[in-house]
């Protein structure tokens, strides 16, 4: 049984190995009563995916290994505070602990710009900075309206 110390290393020594491969200085793993379960860097770059963050990466990399969309009985170790977007995707995994190393200001100072997004949180839709633009949303509802009556959905 590994300590959090321990793993929290290994994430860090993921973290460079990623910088040194040409990747982000993010890295995130995933463990249960001690144990790696799996790992994630960001490989934004390399897949030209922007949600290709190390959090997310290790969160799909657990829940394939462990055949299970909710992570409730896991930890996540992870480099850096987490973005809006990662922190969204912790608490859609039910994970309950979370440790980091870096802050989201030592973040910003390296120019990982994540504050204007949990400023436009806050907004409400008519003062944020993208536009948004309901549009048929009576046709829209009926998706819900079928989720709705079935009886053997699986509630996430």
């Amino acid at each position: 049984m590994l300590k959090h110390e321990e793993i929290m290393r290994h994430a860090i020594r993921l973290s460079i190995e990623n910088v040194d491969r040409g990747g982000g200085p993010f890295a995130a793993v995933i463990a249960r009563e001690g144990e790696i379960v799996a790992t994630g860097v960001n490989t934004v770059a390399d897949d030209n995916d922007p949600t290709a963050h190390a959090e997310i990466n290790a969160i799909r990399a657990a829940s394939h290994k462990l055949q299970r969309f909710h992570l409730d009985d896991c930890v996540i170790y992870t480099t850096c505070e987490p973005c809006p977007m990662c922190l969204g995707a912790v608490y859609w995994a039910g994970l309950p602990v979370l440790y980091y190393g870096n802050t989201r200001e030592d973040a910003d100072r390296y120019g990982f710009h994540d504050e204007h997004i949990y400023q436009e949180i806050g907004r409400t839709l008519d003062r944020r900075q993208v536009r948004f633009n309901r549009i048929l949303g009576k046709e829209a509802i009926e998706a819900f309206n079928l989720w709705d009556q079935k009886s053997d959905k699986i509630i996430y």
